[in-house]
């Protein structure tokens, strides 16, 4: 099969949403229906049953939330799915961007009940800003929910994007009977059942077919035929260029929890959804996906998914061409040739060995230290992918470790989360006591970062909260900076690559630092222009 034809059959999306949307339950759904398993929360390979969720990490259950994203590729109707689960929790924003990054498409995921949330509105944003396809799926139908046509007003006056529904729901909550395929003319009747035993669908004519009115009351069965007679009248057709382009969503619902819409989605999203496109790069033309060189970036490192091999990860987006086993490739910031040696394909914490793949997937590599988010990897002539931007830490906290016995697995431990991207990372600015202090858009991530230096490398911490809300990079020279005069409530430090970071209390503080040292330019932290 040709690299054009293994491209053309790549679906790669992620999924987003607000808190206790249900994100979690409709990942495992559609691995459900796709066949990776057999009961939400099994998967079956190499002949024999393991244990897996979208959510692998041990406090992510604990807590009942996703801490980090998470790749799941799995065949179905003879495409290859790349399934990017990201955390829904707003104080893991940045991942979820750098997710989004290696994304062709995305699906917003709401609760019928709720509508548009806050968390939804940033995430929609970042979508936006990269002009990602967007699909969006109202889930919870199951239980009492608001009136789809006012759901949809709401994606359109709030998010600003045209919605066109794809199926239309018949009741909701204990009164739900099913939904309705308006381009099919086909009623999908609901059935609190387990996976594989829905009933069949019924075939009806339109919207007032008599065995509609069968199924619900009379005032229930008006509100169904006057709204699709609304949609229907408005005459417009779905438009997929203008969903390409973002500027519409299709729209479906449904109930992952009772598997109910989610094969329907499916189906439909797998015909609809874009595969891998170009991809623009730093500066020239941009990458084909179907162009014969392979290129990628790596948009994320984990360590110790595996905690028998204690490894580092870096997960890398095909781009364009075939990914072999043992291929030599440039990386663009050391300008060093590496041997992909050990890569594998990877599904939540699981892995296995991977002899190719193609524009589209993730690969995850064995990271020796070779690897920083951002790197572009190329064969052939030189490429660079736009770097992948930082953003600007909001909470700041002084850690140290309770155990001296225990400083070395300290500073390990404290390096891999900052290459992880999980925290940033502080020190004085003059040498002294090692005590670093970590910088985060979310103060949840203190809490997963102390966990996770105890559970992973058996460092007990204490974590001590700093005044600071407000980074800023200080460009000077070193004895200026030796000199510098801040605020009694300002301090100067240098990041991990040593260059200089003042932390400040406030605006006040930072104004008056700016007055004192008109010499010194103080740069923000970019998010490439979108605030999460």
């Amino acid at each position: 099969m040709s690299i054009e034809d293994e491209v053309s059959r790549r679906r790669t999306f992620a999924i987003i949403s607000h808190p206790d949307a249900g994100k979690t339950t409709l990942t495992e759904k559609l691995l459900l229906y796709g066949g990776a398993i057999h009961v939400a929360g099994q998967v079956s390979a190499r002949k024999r049953q393991r244990q897996v969720t979208s959510d692998w990490m041990a406090l992510e259950r604990e807590r009942g939330i996703s801490i980090t994203s998470t790749v799941l590729q799995f065949p179905y109707a003879g495409c290859v799915i790349n399934l990017l689960d990201t955390p829904g929790h707003q104080d893991f924003g940045e991942d979820t961007y750098r997710t989004l990054l290696a994304a062709d498409s995305a699906v917003m995921l709401i609760d019928a009940a709720k509508g548009v949330e806050p968390q939804t509105k940033k995430l929609f944003a970042i979508c936006r800003e990269r002009k990602i396809p967007l699909f969006t799926f109202m889930n919870k139908l199951d239980r009492p929910s608001r009136d789809p046509l006012e759901l949809l007003d709401e994606l359109e006056s709030v998010l600003g994007i045209g919605a066109y529904p794809m199926n239309w729901p018949l009741g909701s909550g204990e009164h739900f009977r099913g939904v309705y395929d308006r381009r099919m003319r086909r009623l999908h009747l609901f059935e609190r059942s387990a996976h594989g035993a829905t009933r069949a669908a019924v075939e009806v004519t339109d919207a007032r077919d008599e065995r509609l009115r069968t199924m619900v009351d009379d005032a229930e069965y008006a509100r169904f035929r006057d709204a699709l007679d609304l949609l229907d009248g408005a005459g417009a057709a779905f438009d997929r260029e203008a969903m390409l382009r973002g500027e519409t969503t299709p729209v479906f619902f449904g109930s992952a929890v009772t598997n109910f819409g989610v094969q329907l989605f499916l189906d439909d999203f797998v015909q609809t959804a874009p595969a891998p496109g170009s991809q623009r790069v730093a500066d020239g033309e941009a990458v084909r996906a179907e162009d014969e060189r392979f290129t990628g970036f790596v948009f994320k490192i984990q360590a110790n998914m595996d905690p028998r091999h204690r490894d580092r990860i870096a997960f890398v987006r095909v781009c364009s061409g075939r990914f072999e086993r043992d291929l030599v490739v440039r990386n663009a910031r050391t300008g060093n040739s590496v041997r992909l040696a050990r890569a594998m394909r990877l599904f939540a914490d699981e892995r296995e060995s991977l002899e190719s793949a193609y524009a589209g997937d993730v690969v995850g590599l064995a990271n020796p230290g070779v690897f920083a988010i951002g790197d572009t990897l190329y064969d052939g002539a030189r490429v660079e992918f736009p770097a992948i931007p930082a953003f600007a830490p909001e909470h700041f906290a002084a850690i140290r470790s309770l155990d001296a016995a225990s400083y070395k697995a300290f500073g390990k431990g404290i390096a891999q989360l900052r290459e992880e991207g999980a925290v940033q990372v502080f020190e004085p600015w003059r040498a002294g006591a090692y005590e670093p202090i970590l910088g985060v858009v979310g103060e949840l991530q203190f809490e997963v970062a102390k966990y996770r230096l105890e559970s992973e490398y058996g460092v007990r911490t204490a974590i001590a909260a700093q005044p600071y809300t407000l980074a800023m990079r200080v460009d000077a020279e070193r004895a200026a900076l030796d000199a510098a005069h801040l605020p009694s409530n300002a301090r100067l430090v240098r990041d991990w690559e040593g260059r200089a970071v003042a932390l400040f209390e406030s605006e006040w503080s930072l104004k008056l630092a700016r007055e004192w040292n008109p010499a010194f330019a103080f740069v923000p932290f970019g998010t490439d222009g979108v605030a999460v």
